[in-house]
């Protein structure tokens, strides 16, 4: 089955779920669903960061410091972070990833998803999927801010990092 085929929860503006629908027909009609957004650390506390692949349905090609993706029908967040951040990391056994906060992203054209934001440690070697990751590395917190300006990024990764770093400095 094809990512497009996926079928995925609908959800209001309140996150309830209203309705399933394959994943391309969601995207094509602008139809609000749910996405997990984990940042893995490894163990010295660096970030990783990937380049997605040019066949990705959002965002082909840009950069992002989060992995993650799409929640599918009936299933909840923490476990889409879980099976999400392994599957791209190429890993298993990795800890339940800590839920931070969550939020309506919009990005300003009518598409807009529930993003859920999480963090996890990854202390064994990572093998992202070729399908998925371009190209990847783990870098220090200064090196992604420097890097910010330079690199084309997801704009909802973006705006995730943005609110991370908010919900840093109030904590």
């Amino acid at each position: 089955m094809s990512a497009a085929d996926e079928i995925i929860d609908i959800v209001d503006e309140n996150d309830r779920v209203v309705a399933r629908s394959p994943r391309g027909e969601a995207y094509a009609r602008s139809l609000r669903h749910r996405c997990a957004f984990i940042l893995a650390r490894d163990a010295k506390g660096r970030v990783f960061v990937h380049r997605r692949t040019p066949t990705k349905l959002v965002h082909p090609s840009l950069h992002d410091m989060f992995v993650g993706g799409v929640v599918a029908a009936g299933e909840s967040y923490d476990e889409a972070a879980l099976r999400e951040a392994e599957e791209e990391l190429g890993v298993s056994g990795l800890p339940s990833p800590r839920f931070l906060f969550k939020f309506l992203y919009d990005d300003g054209a009518g598409r807009s998803w529930w993003s859920a934001v999480y963090e996890v440690r990854c202390e064994m070697p990572v093998s992202p999927q070729a399908e998925e990751v371009a190209w990847h590395a783990f870098l220090t917190e200064d090196e992604v801010e420097r890097r910010l300006t330079e690199w084309e990024w997801t704009p909802d990764g973006l705006a995730a990092y943005e609110r991370l770093k908010a919900f840093r400095s109030m904590g």
